[in-house]
């Protein structure tokens, strides 16, 4: 279900620099699954997106409304 995530045309994609190393860059997604804003968790192996976490928090979602509330105006 994650996947849906990127499918949300106002996704906000970001670093993810707590846990990215020199060796690989990770990411966040923040997309509208439904009514429900879903964090995914990923990083891109092999020219793949490769998820390794995803979920429903309330502070990424805060981060996605305020964001897509600013370039709405």
């Amino acid at each position: 279900m994650a996947q849906y995530a990127f499918a949300d045309p106002k996704r906000i994609i970001f670093k993810y620099l707590d846990h990215s190393t020199t060796e690989e860059t990770r990411y966040f997604c923040l997309g509208k699954i439904g009514n429900r804003v879903c964090t995914v968790r990923f990083t891109y192996r092999r020219n793949r997106i490769r998820i390794f976490g995803a979920g429903f928090w309330r502070k990424e979602r805060s981060i996605y409304e305020q964001r897509n509330r600013t370039k709405d105006r």
